[in-house]
């Protein structure tokens, strides 16, 4: 069976996931932006909220990713998620070659209501 979602980006730490996915279960006509996601996830809360993706720019070292919501800078160690208006910066880890756990697949999936 394929699965609903794959995890294409997943960075985190003590209180915040960030997570970039690419539904499966979408059909082929589906708009880009329902295809390919970015979520935050507030590990205190529990609660997802949606990342409105507006650009990107990558190098090898370095990747970026600009949203409505805020900034996000990574490699594949680290991250930083800058809030809109630099009301928080968030030090991130990449958990890139992690698998994602079934906790987190499961809240995502209530998420997406699939």
């Amino acid at each position: 069976m394929k699965t609903a979602f794959t995890c294409l980006y997943y960075l985190e730490n003590d209180s915040n996931c960030l997570l970039e996915i690419k539904r499966n279960d979408l059909p082929a006509n589906a708009d880009i932006s329902d295809v390919f996601r970015w979520l935050h996830l507030n590990k205190q809360t529990s609660e997802f909220s949606p990342l409105t993706f507006r650009s990107m720019d990558s190098s090898d070292e370095v990747q970026e990713r600009f949203f409505d919501e805020g900034y996000l800078k990574f490699n594949d160690q680290t991250g930083t998620y800058i809030e809109k208006f630099n009301s928080a910066q968030h030090q991130l880890e990449n958990k890139k070659g992690t698998t994602v756990s079934p906790e987190l697949k499961k809240a995502i999936s209530q998420y997406l209501g699939c």
